[in-house]
């Protein structure tokens, strides 16, 4: 049972549509930013402010008295939006073309600013200190939680949580996992560089198609042959651009894709057999190469201490039949794993799916929506921390 005012719930929900309706890009979160500002300012007890243009922190030092060390910890919210058209039939759906709230950052920072609010109020039982993270940018490598760490916003921090929504749970349900709960993720662009020429003399060319088929194929032996197979990555060729006509073997390809990996020796060997393959491929048929890597985030890993007091929370909130089990790690990336990489972290996933909204869509997808009725579990997600480790 819920143990959220009527009137906090309805304020969140607000809150979450009004950010649903106005999404802004990583690193152009102007109005957002603003508007979480904005909020935060309102509330009492709080010292707010702006360790980048467009993230927001708020900081809450209790005015009790502990008898042992009090403690600092932080709560995490991301606050950017997704490039995709929205096609939901919500009234408060995406003013902005092309941008949509398509992975629950507006849910996310919604639920935080009602913790923010309702702890802000009971600020005398309160012993240590809550940061309250309004992150940027996390969509979009290097992402924004390095720069707030760069920013010192968890220095001292004891312990970090932070939530993210699942459309594959319903509302009313929360995920948890210990130890790795995300992958790293790189992308790769190739450009294969051979002499192109006409198709029927191909002889007399050096054939960038072949080199490049050969190539995406060989890449597929990083996961079968050459990595052990319990700590293999995902490897997947997702782009291959050549020719524009028919009789005409072209003079370029280029192709890309995606490294996913759970640990970070693994993540760096796949990285080298890329090159290996790219370089022995196009130097054995003649060809040269360019190759780019984009550098992702670092695999999300959940401490075991913090994990304990997330799972206990969430049993007093949800029920333990209500609390899953995460068996397996997800190979999404989180850029939370900045901050888990420098403090004791927990990040888990809390049910957002309604069954009457028919097929669960998944993030990123833009007909993606959830049950407001989840973010009043949230809320009382972190407030429940926050009782168990800084109250009286």
């Amino acid at each position: 049972m819920s143990r959220v005012s009527d009137t906090l719930k309805q304020e969140v929900i607000a809150w979450r549509r009004h950010l649903h309706e106005y999404p802004e890009l990583s690193f152009q979160e102007y109005e957002t930013s603003e508007f979480v500002y904005q909020q935060l300012r309102r509330m009492s007890g709080l010292e707010v402010t702006r360790p980048t243009k467009t993230s927001v922190l708020a900081v809450l030092i209790g005015k009790g008295q502990a008898l042992e060390k009090p403690l600092t910890i932080a709560f995490r919210a991301d606050m950017d939006a997704l490039p995709i058209q929205e096609e939901t039939d919500i009234p408060f759906a995406s003013k902005n073309s092309g941008i949509m709230h398509a992975c629950g950052h507006d849910a996310h920072t919604a639920m935080l600013l009602g913790a923010a609010k309702a702890l802000s109020e009971r600020a005398d039982e309160i012993c240590g200190e809550i940061r309250f993270i309004f992150q940027h940018a996390e969509e979009s490598p290097p992402g924004g939680a390095i720069e707030l760490v760069e920013k010192g916003v968890v220095e001292s921090v004891d312990y970090a949580f932070a939530l993210h929504v699942t459309p594959y749970e319903q509302a009313g349900t929360i995920c948890i996992r210990e130890g790795v709960l995300c992958a790293s993720n790189d992308d790769f662009e190739i450009k294969v560089i051979g002499h192109g020429g006409h198709a029927s003399t191909p002889e007399r060319t050096i054939d960038p198609l072949m080199v490049g088929v050969e190539i995406a194929s060989n890449l597929q032996h990083i996961v079968s042959r050459k990595l052990p197979a319990l700590h293999a990555p995902v490897v997947s060729v997702t782009k291959f651009n050549g020719g524009s006509a028919l009789n005409i073997i072209p003079d370029t390809v280029e192709l890309g894709g995606t490294i996913r990996a759970l640990d970070a020796d693994i993540r760096t060997k796949a990285k080298n057999y890329v090159n290996q393959i790219v370089k022995g491929i196009t130097e054995a048929h003649g060809a040269s190469y360019e190759t780019t890597w984009h550098e992702g985030y670092a695999s999300v890993v959940n401490s075991v201490d913090a994990v304990a007091i997330s799972r206990e929370v969430a049993e007093s909130i949800f029920g333990k039949d209500h609390v899953i089990q995460v068996e397996e790690p997800l190979f999404g990336g989180e850029d939370f794993s900045a901050i888990s990489q420098q403090v004791p972290a927990s990040l888990q996933f809390i049910g957002v799916h309604n069954p009457e909204f028919g097929e669960a869509f998944p993030l990123h997808h833009p007909k993606f929506k959830i049950e407001e009725d989840a973010l009043q579990y949230g809320v009382d997600y972190f407030v429940g921390i926050a009782k168990k480790l800084c109250f009286q």
